[in-house]
């Protein structure tokens, strides 16, 4: 999969993370990138953008990533409720995993994540 084509939203709430995932991303070859603070600024916006990837944090306010994904998987449009989405958060605990692995999600990193390791989990998720 050439990620040079694939469209990524990312939705994090630290701004330094935020610019660390994008910049990340951008040594992977992705281009068409875009970046929220948190799930209610990013949900109306992934629906517009119809992308091939959501990368979102587990915990931000004043909508966190897991109920912003339990409204993403509630979208009428099957292209947008089926949206790949990658979890990345610095909560490894069992039961916040526990808590994303039924909403279909397609990977889930502790950050920050290394370059390799994200690489990978997106072209997995991407051929899925």
């Amino acid at each position: 999969m050439d990620l040079r084509l694939i469209r990524v939203v990312v939705v994090e709430d630290e701004a330094i993370m935020r610019t660390f995932i994008l910049n990340s991303l951008r040594r992977l070859g992705v281009q068409d990138l875009y970046a929220f603070e948190d799930g209610a600024t990013a949900l109306p916006e992934v629906i517009k953008l119809k992308p091939d990837l959501v990368l979102t944090d587990v915990h931000m306010q004043p909508v966190g990533g897991i109920e912003f994904v339990r409204q993403l998987r509630g979208v009428a449009n099957n292209q947008i409720s089926n949206t790949k989405v990658i979890f990345l958060s610095a909560d490894s605990s069992m039961s916040t995993v526990g808590e994303v692995l039924p909403l279909g999600v397609s990977g889930y990193l502790v950050k920050p994540p290394n370059l390799a390791a994200l690489g990978a989990k997106i072209e997995s998720a991407l051929k899925k």
